[in-house]
């Protein structure tokens, strides 16, 4: 299959076929709504988090609606989830305090980290040697893999309020240049990854390369992504809109403005020329980024659309 597109409503998981709009197929996540999706490197699974497990489902086997294995471990709502590279593990954070890694061999989890504070947000490092989470408590961590120790702790701070911020997305680009935290008052902290945070002394105060307010006052931001390519930043708010951003300058390039209700979440091609975006209206958008318009709808979505996945990377 050579694009690999699912949205997640309440608890209906749906595959699209990407150019035509057409639902090709419906799966049911039992228990709960689903809170996340990926996809894996080789297309052969979707990886669901709900409240509080994560199911594998098969992509190829349309005859198969079934979770062919649930990973149980957390005891809260799985916000973020992430695959490895090469695939060999699935790593995960919960409002349960914790990101934990899994093989997926097995339904129990290998690695347990305590991230103090409920998780709403996990990136591996392409290193593949630290994973960073973004916590409730306004607080950026950075596990080492090798120690299972904390090297770095950021809490950015927020210039619209005297206490911390829920950070809603952490990320890293490919390149391992930049981290960037964005927390649900729409404000964002982009880092030198490798000189800032890597090289520094634990305890040491880091101090952001760029921080800039992407949404207006007043909006929430729920979710944010480096493309593939590197060069921008997309975050998606309560205001409707997906905003990008050159990740050079931080200038505001283009604001994507269909949506009649919130933007729950969003995800880029692999050239990052296009991006999918998943609404409250109960609908999503496939957007030509070169042209700013959308070119595909997704809908007939029964609830609010939470979250959406998309592999469309060549086989190699």
């Amino acid at each position: 299959m050579s694009v690999v597109l699912c949205t997640a409503s309440g608890d209906q998981v749906r595959f699209w076929e990407a150019p035509s709009g057409i639902c090709s197929r419906i799966l049911r996540f039992a228990d709960s709504q689903v809170n996340c999706l990926e996809i894996t490197p080789d297309k052969n699974y979707l990886a669901a988090g709900g409240n509080p497990h994560i199911r594998l489902f098969e992509i190829n086997n349309n005859s198969n609606s079934n979770a062919i294995l649930c990973l149980e471990g957390h005891t809260s709502n799985v916000t973020s989830l992430g695959f490895q590279r090469n695939g060999r593990y699935l790593y995960s954070g919960s409002e349960d305090g914790s990101v934990k890694i899994w093989d997926l061999r097995s339904p129990t989890f290998t690695r347990s980290f305590d991230a103090k504070g409920p998780v709403n947000s996990v990136a591996l490092h392409p290193n593949q040697a630290q994973i960073i989470s973004g916590d409730q408590s306004g607080s950026v961590k950075i596990f080492d893999l090798g120690s299972s120790k904390v090297i770095s702790e950021i809490v950015p701070e927020s210039y619209s309020s005297t206490q911390a911020v829920s950070i809603q997305a952490v990320d890293v680009s490919d390149d391992s240049r930049l981290l960037v935290a964005a927390n649900n008052h729409a404000e964002v902290f982009a880092y030198n990854m490798n000189e800032t945070i890597m090289k520094a002394p634990k305890g040491q105060q880091h101090y952001p390369l760029a921080s800039f307010r992407a949404h207006p006052l007043g909006a929430y931001l729920l979710h944010a992504k480096i493309s593939p390519d590197c060069r921008s930043l997309v975050s998606v708010s309560s205001d409707k809109t997906a905003r990008l951003f050159d990740t050079t300058t931080w200038q505001l390039t283009q604001t994507l403005s269909q949506h009649k209700k919130w933007v729950k979440q969003s995800v880029f091609s692999a050239d990052s020329s296009y991006l999918v975006t998943a609404s409250s209206d109960r609908s999503a958008l496939l957007w030509n980024l070169r042209t700013g318009s959308p070119v595909r709808q997704y809908s007939d979505h029964e609830a609010s659309v939470t979250c959406v996945a998309l592999n469309d990377r060549s086989e190699s």
